[in-house]
C-alpha cells in the first residue's frame, strides 16, 4: 500500500518565514535558516495537493510571501535567508530563480486561492523577463512556464521561456552513446528532458517533444538496475565511473517522478508509467540497499541512500522530494487505475 503524501512533517520544518532548509534527524536546524530553492519547492508541492485544506492554504500564502520577498525589482531572485530575517546573498539567475519560476507558474495554475494565483502569476512575469546562462536554472524556469500555459494557452512570457529553454539546451545526438548535453550527469537531471518534453507541447513541436522524451527514456534506462531506480549520486556520474553509487539523493528520483509522469500524460505509453512506478517504489525500499526513505513516523523524507544505510537527517529538500513523488501515487490512486496497466 503506497501512502497519502505526508505533510507533518513539512509543517513541523515551517514557521511564519518559510521552511528551514535542514534538520538534525527531525528537528529544524534553525541555525542554517532558509533558502529559495525550497521554499519555491514547497510552495509548488503544496499548490498541486488535492483537496488543498485550509492548513495548506496558509501555507501556501506564507510560501509565496517568501518568494515575493525574494525577488529583486529586476526578476532576479534572492536565494539565502538567515534565520533572523537577513539575506545572506545578492540576487541572481541560479537555479532558486528557476525553482521560483516553476512554484509561481504552479501556484498561478492550480492554486484554488483566486488572490495566490493571480499575486502568482504577477510575480512569474517579473522573474520570466530575466534569462539565466545555466542550464538546470532554465529547466526549472521552464517547468513553470509550462504551468502556466496549461492555465493560461498563449501567454507570452511563458512561451519565450520554453523557446529559450529549447535553445540553451540544443537539439541532442540520441544515436550517440552519450547524447546527455552536459558532460556528466549532475543532480535532478531528468528535469532538463522534462523541460524538452514541456517545451514541445507548450510550442507544439513535435521535434522538441521527441528529443525530451528521447532523453528521457535513455537517462531511465542508465538510472534502471535489476527493475529499480539506482540513480546518480550527489557527487554526479561519467562513463567509467563504477555503479552503483552514493550518496543517491531524493530529488534525483522525484525529478525522474515528475518527468515520467508528464511523458505519460503526453504519450500514454506504459514505460514512463513503469518509471513512476520505480520511482515511488524507491522512496519505499526499492532501491540498491532495499530501505525505505520514507519515514512513516514522522511524515518526512530521508536526505540520502549512502553505502552504510540511511542519512536519517529528513530536510526539507528530501522531504519534500518524498512528498511530491507520493502526490503522484496518490492521483493515479483517485483516478482508480493503475497508470502502468495502460498500453499493457
Amino acid at each position: 500500500m503506497v501512502p497519502e503524501p505526508p505533510f507533518e512533517h513539512v509543517l513541523r520544518l515551517t514557521d511564519q518565514r518559510g521552511i528551514f532548509e535542514h534538520a538534525d534527524g527531525v528537528v529544524p536546524r534553525y541555525e542554517c535558516g532558509y533558502c529559495l530553492d525550497d521554499v519555491a519547492r514547497a510552495l509548488m508541492v503544496v499548490c498541486r495537493q488535492r483537496p488543498m485544506t485550509p492548513t495548506l492554504e496558509k501555507l501556501a500564502a506564507v510560501y509565496l510571501q517568501f518568494v515575493v520577498r525574494a525577488q529583486a525589482s529586476d526578476g532576479r531572485c534572492h536565494n539565502r535567508l538567515d534565520r533572523h530575517g537577513r539575506w545572506e546573498d545578492r540576487p541572481g539567475t541560479g537555479d532558486w530563480w528557476g525553482r521560483a519560476l516553476w512554484g509561481l507558474g504552479t501556484a498561478a495554475a492550480r492554486c484554488p486561492q483566486p488572490a495566490i494565483g493571480g499575486a502568482a502569476l504577477a510575480r512569474f512575469d517579473l522573474s520570466a523577463a530575466r534569462r539565466s546562462p545555466y542550464l538546470h536554472s532554465m529547466a526549472f524556469a521552464a517547468l513553470g512556464a509550462a504551468e502556466v500555459l496549461t492555465a493560461y494557452p498563449g501567454h507570452r512570457p511563458a512561451l519565450e521561456l520554453l523557446t529559450a529553454t529549447v535553445s540553451l539546451v540544443g537539439k541532442p545526438d540520441l544515436s550517440s552513446d552519450w547524447p546527455w548535453p552536459q558532460p556528466r550527469l549532475t543532480y535532478a537531471n531528468a528535469a532538463i528532458a522534462e523541460a524538452l518534453i514541456a517545451a514541445g507541447w507548450g510550442l507544439a513541436d513535435d521535434d522538441v517533444l521527441a528529443d525530451g522524451l528521447g532523453l528521457l527514456r535513455w537517462l531511465l534506462d542508465l538510472e534502471t538496475f535489476e527493475g529499480h531506480l539506482s540513480v546518480t549520486p550527489v557527487g554526479g556520474w561519467a562513463p567509467g565511473e563504477p555503479r552503483p553509487a552514493f550518496d543517491q539523493q531524493p530529488i534525483e528520483v522525484a525529478a525522474l517522478a515528475d518527468a515520467c509522469l508528464r511523458a505519460f500524460e503526453l504519450t500514454g505509453d506504459h514505460r514512463w508509467a513503469d518509471g513512476l512506478d520505480r520511482a515511488i517504489g524507491w522512496f519505499l525500499g526499492d532501491n540498491d540497499s532495499q530501505l525505505a526513505l520514507y519515514d512513516a513516523t514522522t511524515g518526512g523524507g530521508c536526505d540520502a541512500l549512502t553505502p552504510h544505510g540511511r542519512n536519517t537527517n529528513q530536510g526539507a529538500e528530501s522531504t519534500l522530494a518524498m512528498v511530491s513523488t507520493l502526490q503522484h501515487a496518490a492521483d493515479r490512486s483517485r483516478r482508480g487505475r493503475r497508470l502502468s496497466s495502460v498500453g499493457a
